[in-house]
């Protein structure tokens, strides 16, 4: 625990995720997976990979789930389906992971910028508007650490305008709008499972959910060479399986999703509660959703002599993201939209992440909250 010194005398410090915490409260359940699957003697594609698709639909409501081997594949693999040809612009946000841009490239896409509601931190409908462009084919959406975007506003635009629509949900797993589960609102909606996401793997694995049963189709045959029933290429694929192991391991943690979710909205409650009053902004819940909580980012004035006093105490933080797609090294300069996004610039300038998974001990909890209160104090 954090108030346990260890024989060096520095004090333990709560870290911002634990994937290994996860996975061991249900190690028993993982191990009879992984025995299921070497058992087996099938370990690409088979009936692990048929059964998490079956259930991960079923939990979000759609009517098609595809298992693909990560979230960025998801992406890509989603806007090649719906038709991207090479050339085309997908407008997206800066404030991302650099998966999002990365994917879109690799479809052959131009990834175009468009700035954020500062109060989701999402996708700003207005902005998209104002980007639309004569070569822009589709948009991929992006449910922000776990707050749901402005679905119905980016629908109006994207058909008025002709685009198709990728939900990036890679943060939301249970984050749901007037009910909805996100995923199901858009053409496609893709899911990263990496090792510290509200549902995770333990290594890569992605989805890939949508409603047209053509489509669905098409995501298959994508993701393992173009092949037919026959195994014959009808079309130009890639190696994007979802891996039997995987696919066992997801459904064990399927199984505690919702739970988890709500354990980890009752820690956002606890700091909510602590955070009320101070000069510290807590992430809102839009009216008419319930957030994920995947991450539970606080914006203030000074976020890296905040986060080095926390550390100071015990409680690590972190930056996400440590910069705007439009600011990495690798994207600089070649971006349309860079030159409009005030509000997630402001955004990077002010965010700071605290700790959020469901298996944080009341114990610890309860020293965050302390922490907090403590570091406040100092801000005066």
């Amino acid at each position: 625990m954090v108030d346990e010194v260890p024989e060096s005398g520095v004090k333990e410090v709560i870290p911002v995720a634990n994937p290994g915490a996860r996975f061991r409260a249900c190690e028993e359940e993982l191990q009879q997976a992984l025995q299921r699957v070497i058992a087996s003697g099938r370990y690409v594609l088979g009936l692990e990979v048929e059964a998490f698709e079956y259930e991960f639909a079923e939990f979000t409501g759609a009517d098609h789930c595809v298992g693909v081997s990560s979230g960025t594949e998801a992406i890509t693999l989603a806007l090649l389906a719906l038709g991207l040809k090479p050339g085309d612009e997908v407008l997206t946000v800066a404030h991302t992971a650099v998966a999002t841009v990365a994917a879109i490239e690799r479809a052959g896409g131009v990834a175009v910028l468009v700035d954020i509601d500062p109060r989701r931190r999402c996708m700003d409908p207005e902005a998209l508007e104002q980007a639309v462009g004569p070569r822009c084919r589709a948009v991929v959406v992006v449910h922000a650490y776990g707050q749901a975007a402005d679905m119905s506003g980016i629908m109006t635009v994207a058909r008025r305008h002709g685009l198709k629509v990728v939900e990036d949900c890679a943060q939301a797993h249970g984050a749901t709008i007037g009910g909805l589960h996100v995923g199901v609102m858009g053409d496609a909606a893709t899911f990263s499972f990496y090792p510290t996401k509200n549902l995770a793997a333990m290594g890569d694995a992605g989805a890939v959910l949508c409603a047209d049963s053509s489509l669905a189709s098409k995501l298959r045959k994508l993701r393992q060479y173009g092949w037919d029933s026959r195994r014959v290429a009808t079309e130009p694929g890639m190696n994007a399986r979802l891996d039997e192991l995987q696919a066992a391991l997801l459904r064990v943690g399927l199984v505690s999703l919702w739970e988890d979710v709500c354990q980890r909205r009752r820690i956002a409650a606890r700091y909510d509660e602590v955070l009320r009053g101070t000069p510290i902004q807590s992430p809102i819940v839009a009216v008419g959703t319930e957030h994920a909580m995947h991450l539970y980012v606080v914006e203030l004035e000074g976020p890296e002599e905040f986060a080095d006093a926390l550390r100071g105490i015990g409680v690590a933080t972190a930056l996400h993201y440590p910069r705007p797609i439009h600011q990495e090294p690798a994207y600089a300069g070649r971006l349309r939209g860079a030159e409009r996004l005030p509000h997630t610039e402001r955004l990077y300038r002010r965010r700071l992440s605290l700790p959020m998974y469901p298996e944080l001990t009341e114990r610890q909890i309860a020293h965050i909250c302390s922490a907090l209160i403590q570091c406040v104090e100092g801000m005066k």
